[in-house]
């Protein structure tokens, strides 16, 4: 085969429709588009939101969409498998994962995650424990202890605290 010889498969290639080109065509005088209304008009169409100026749907219905908890803790996570990295005796603390780049901050609320395996022994200080992860920790003969939140709930949206107030709380710990 030569590059003369190319060409497409056989009805794969059609011509278009040209429309407007009178009644002869079949698609002459109003092209297809039908008569007046916005469709046979120029310009293109407003949207599927748009309903001819009628309140649209989404408009009309009275319930907010979603919801923003106000009182959400954001936990920093941790999965038990990282803790797998850290020697064996070792007290994780969140001081100690944010040194080691495992956390961004050592001030925000910290969870320790089941994700993986643990064989070493370790005492792990967090804010919160999945089940599992507790279970593996104890399991290698290690220890849990949970860190209290200092503000929770209503209390932590009266006033954003800022990181020198949080360390201080910490300290006092």
């Amino acid at each position: 085969m030569k590059l003369h010889e190319l060409q497409p498969t056989p009805g794969s290639k059609r011509k278009r429709t040209r429309v407007g080109r009178g009644i002869a065509a079949g698609k002459g005088k109003t092209a297809g588009r039908g008569t007046k209304g916005q469709g046979a008009r120029g310009g293109k169409p407003k949207g599927a939101y748009f309903e001819g100026g009628q309140l649209p749907l989404v408009r009309r219905l009275p319930f907010k969409r979603g919801f923003n908890n106000i009182f959400r803790i954001e936990y920093q996570e941790v999965k038990v498998e990282q803790l797998e990295l850290l020697d064996a005796g070792t007290e994780v603390t969140p001081a100690l994962l944010a040194e080691r780049g495992m956390i961004r901050d050592a001030v925000k609320p910290v969870v320790v995650l089941g994700n993986g395996d643990l064989s070493k022994k370790l005492t792990v200080r967090a804010h919160r424990f999945t089940k599992s992860a507790q279970e593996k920790i104890t399991g290698a003969g290690g220890e849990t202890a949970v860190i209290p939140l200092l503000i929770t709930g209503a209390r932590a949206t009266v006033r954003k605290m800022r990181k020198e107030d949080l360390a201080k709380l910490m300290a006092e710990e």
